[in-house]
C-alpha cells in the first residue's frame, strides 16, 4: 500500500483517497434547485439510502448535493431527477450541521450529542481516532451507509472543531 500525502479531509490511508470527501470540479450540471457543484455519489449510495420503492431512481449518474439550505440531497445529471431528504432512511449531516442529533459519522454511530457527551465524561473526544481504528479493522462501510457516500472523518473533524470554537468541546 503507497503512503500518499492524505487527501483535504485527512483520512487516513487506509481509508483510501476514493472514499475521502474531496471537492472537484464538476463536469455535470450544478444542483437545479439551488445552482451549487454537487459531488459525485456511487449509486449503490443513493439506492441503500431511498426509504422509497428503488423504482423511483433513474437511469443516471447521480450527485449529492451538501448545501445546508438545499432541499435537494441528491440530482441526477442526465435526468435532472431530485431526490429530497423526505425520501431518505437517514437524515442528512451536511442538511443539518447544527443538529447535535443527526448522525455525523453513520457507520459507527457519533452524532455531535454523543460526542459533547464523551468530552463531558471523560474530558476529551476520541471520536477521530475510534474512526480510524474502525477503518483500519475494515468496519467501515461509507460508501453505502453514508448519505455522502464517502468517509465522514472531514464532518467529524469539522464537528469536533465547530464545538471547540463555540466552546463545547474544550
Amino acid at each position: 500500500m503507497s503512503r500518499e500525502s492524505p487527501p483535504a479531509c485527512e483520512c487516513p490511508p487506509e481509508a483510501g483517497a476514493a472514499t475521502c470527501e474531496v471537492p472537484r470540479a464538476s463536469p455535470d450540471g450544478p444542483c437545479p434547485a439551488c445552482g451549487k457543484p454537487g459531488k459525485p455519489v456511487d449509486l449503490l449510495t443513493v439506492k441503500a439510502m431511498l426509504a422509497v420503492p428503488l423504482t423511483e431512481l433513474r437511469a443516471t449518474r447521480y450527485r449529492f448535493c451538501k448545501t445546508p439550505e438545499c432541499p435537494m440531497v441528491y440530482y441526477g445529471v442526465d435526468a435532472d431527477h431530485p431526490i429530497g431528504e423526505t425520501a431518505l432512511r437517514e437524515r442528512v449531516h451536511q442538511k443539518h450541521p447544527e443538529d447535535d442529533d443527526v448522525f455525523v459519522c453513520y457507520c459507527f454511530r457519533h452524532t455531535p450529542a454523543t460526542i459533547r457527551a464523551e468530552v463531558e465524561s471523560t474530558g476529551r473526544s476520541t471520536v477521530v481516532e475510534a474512526i480510524t481504528a474502525g477503518i483500519q479493522a475494515g468496519r467501515c462501510a461509507c460508501e453505502v451507509r453514508n448519505p455522502q457516500g464517502s468517509c465522514c472523518l472531514g464532518n467529524v473533524r469539522a464537528v469536533v472543531e465547530n464545538r471547540k470554537r463555540k466552546g463545547v468541546i474544550p
